[in-house]
């Protein structure tokens, strides 16, 4: 993973941390941080966005950040895989981002 793409990951995932812990006050926030940083972790030690452009990079982050705060995570994790398989005109590689969606859900065991 390019460090630019590394950098949006982490810091993307500290900003989605930081809006769950206000939309849900009851959360421990140690907790919630934790989590969004251990997952920033796997994904990128695990290389899931590895061979995406910077473009299609983006897209995924920002869906990441949504789909990681769904109540149902893995539900709305496929529901972009499938999405990606539809070749979307605003995806460079939609087969490589579908790629990274399989890529997030094996390596967060989801």
């Amino acid at each position: 993973m390019s460090s630019s793409i590394a950098d949006k990951l982490f810091d993307r995932f500290g900003e989605t941390a930081a809006a769950v812990m206000k939309e849900r006050p009851e959360a421990d926030p140690v907790m919630v941080r934790d989590i969004f940083d251990e997952a920033a972790t796997l994904l990128h030690n695990g290389l899931a966005l590895d061979h995406l452009d910077d473009h299609d990079a983006d897209i995924v982050i920002s869906d990441l950040c949504v789909a990681l705060a769904d109540a149902d995570v893995t539900a709305a994790l496929l529901t972009r895989f499938y999405a990606a398989t539809d070749h979307p005109e605003d995806l460079h590689d939609p087969a490589g981002v579908a790629l990274a969606y399989e890529n997030v859900l094996r390596i967060l065991q989801l």
